[in-house]
């Protein structure tokens, strides 16, 4: 489910610690980090918070939809997914999460 992030340039701890917290509190940080001009271009954390935000938007229409149960076991299963694509980012690796990261590189947001 993850494989070694190769791009040119050097990634950063500050790199992986954002990509964490992009993971952990979406679909706010993802939205900050657009807006730092410092941040938003660099590959590795580009790759991981176009993920974030679009896990962060499933996350909020399945949580406000959670009135059955089935949703709710979805949004639960997400958010451990959740935790581990953050810890597998904070070691540097790149996730392929599916469907969302083909979603993502099609977009141009990786």
């Amino acid at each position: 489910m993850s494989e070694e992030f190769n791009t040119p340039g050097e990634v950063t701890s500050d790199d992986k610690l954002w990509a964490l917290l992009a993971y952990l509190l979406t679909p706010l940080v993802p939205i900050i980090i657009m807006l730092m001009e410092d941040k938003k271009n660099r590959p590795f954390l580009r790759a991981h918070n176009g993920q974030a935000l679009v896990i962060g938007v499933i996350q909020i229409i399945l949580w406000s939809l959670s009135f059955t149960c089935i949703t709710g076991i979805i949004a639960l299963v997400i958010l451990v997914a959740q935790i581990y694509w953050a810890v597998q980012a904070y070691q540097g690796n790149m996730v392929t999460i599916p469907v969302i990261t083909d979603f993502v590189k099609n977009q141009g947001w990786a």
